[in-house]
């Protein structure tokens, strides 16, 4: 069973790398290219490994085994 969290976007969007990196799921912008490459990515019920790729309220991306539902704040 996964965790569901909410994730609140703070204008138009956030991108998959800034998102990750605000997670702190990778450490840095540059890391994505990796951590995409070697981890699955699930957005909207797609695998997603773009890391500039815009998520916007009402997405659900699912990370590590953890779903985030956004929101707009």
């Amino acid at each position: 069973m996964s965790t569901i969290k909410n994730f609140t976007v703070k204008g138009e969007y956030i991108t998959l790398s800034q998102f990750l990196k605000e997670e702190s799921i990778i450490s840095s912008g540059g890391q994505a290219k990796w951590y995409l490459r070697d981890n699955p990515v699930i957005l909207n019920g797609q695998s997603e490994n773009r890391r500039g790729k815009k998520l916007r309220a009402g997405d659900k991306l699912e990370v590590d085994g953890t779903q985030y539902e956004f929101r707009q704040g």
